[in-house]
């Protein structure tokens, strides 16, 4: 909440202001959340969730070392996005004051630190093309959502998409190509050009996940089928759609490996896609480790960072 005046009157008005705001955005979210259309990740409503960090080889297959729980609190730590030298992780964090912020910390868990501190609030913060800044998903006061840019210090916020609204989820390929997750009814899959801000509408029926492929000028998405979801790649400049593999049931979130390895969560495991099927490479069952989502790969590929639930009480 920004500060009061000084004057008695003053104070009534601001927060009488700052609680109708913040009212209107939690009803705003509810309504979302009802009727499908979610938020990047929904402000209070979101359960405990902290961010692990592992030791990654990816050989034939792959091999995962022992997790690390580097956010280690109650509350919402998520969307993991590792900084380009893959000594960090920036994360979406929502505190107890209510708005989401980015925060950036150490993969050994060390030195936790607030990059955004606004009204609004910030997810899904994601190294830009040319690594001077973040870009993330800021939904205003009004609760319109959309595309911004932070330098790297969280100060001086400025527009990337002016028009497009409301984004849910991004990914960027080139200085001059992004796709976007634009909410609806259904969600919209689109290719952006920020520069001139043209659009086009490539798919419809996708989930949350948008997945550069590494040394490419492509990426991935789920799209969202009756019987069959399935793991498909855009390739951006032919603007063409394959599908890569089939979603495991229940599965959201995928990544890659710099070697072009194809890694997704499903319950309490991590799991690759090799010779056409899903393998097993890490198995959390009975490690008090609740059910697991989103997950990033370290750039050398030496690391990976997943979300897990907090365990449910016993």
């Amino acid at each position: 909440m920004s500060r009061l005046g000084s004057m008695d009157r003053g104070r009534v008005r601001r927060v009488a202001r700052d609680v109708m705001v913040y009212g209107m955005r939690r009803l705003v979210m509810g309504v979302r959340l009802a009727t499908g259309l979610a938020l990047a990740a929904p402000l209070a409503a979101q359960s405990g969730t902290d961010i692990w960090v592992a030791p990654l080889r990816a050989s034939a297959t792959a091999m995962i070392g022992e997790p690390l729980n580097v956010t280690r609190r109650a509350g919402y730590d998520n969307q993991p996005s590792f900084t380009p030298d893959g000594r960090a992780l920036w994360f979406t964090r929502i505190g107890t004051d209510a708005p989401a912020d980015i925060w950036r910390v150490g993969v050994d868990g060390r030195a936790p630190t607030r990059v955004t501190a606004t009204e609004e609030s910030e997810y899904s913060a994601t190294i830009t093309p040319d690594g001077r800044a973040l870009s993330v998903i800021r939904v205003e006061l009004d609760s319109t959502q959309r595309l911004w840019r932070f330098p790297l210090d969280g100060s001086a916020p400025s527009l990337v998409l002016r028009g497009l609204r409301p984004v849910g989820y991004h990914v960027w390929v080139n200085e001059a190509i992004l796709g976007a997750f634009v909410l609806g009814d259904p969600n919209a899959l689109v290719l952006v050009d920020p520069r001139t801000e043209r659009v086009d509408t490539l798919a419809r029926d996708i989930g949350r996940a948008l997945v550069r492929v590494p040394g490419r000028d492509a990426f991935t998405f789920l799209q969202v089928g009756r019987d069959t979801s399935w793991i498909s790649e855009v390739e951006t400049r032919s603007r063409t759609i394959r599908r890569i593999a089939p979603a495991l049931r229940g599965s959201d979130y995928h990544a890659w490996t710099p070697s072009g390895r194809l890694l997704a969560t499903q319950g309490l495991r991590v799991l690759v896609w090799v010779d056409g099927r899903w393998d097993t490479v890490l198995d959390l069952t009975g490690r008090g480790i609740g059910t697991l989502s989103r997950l990033a790969v370290s750039p050398s590929g030496d690391r990976i960072a997943f979300v897990a639930d907090d365990a449910p009480p016993r």
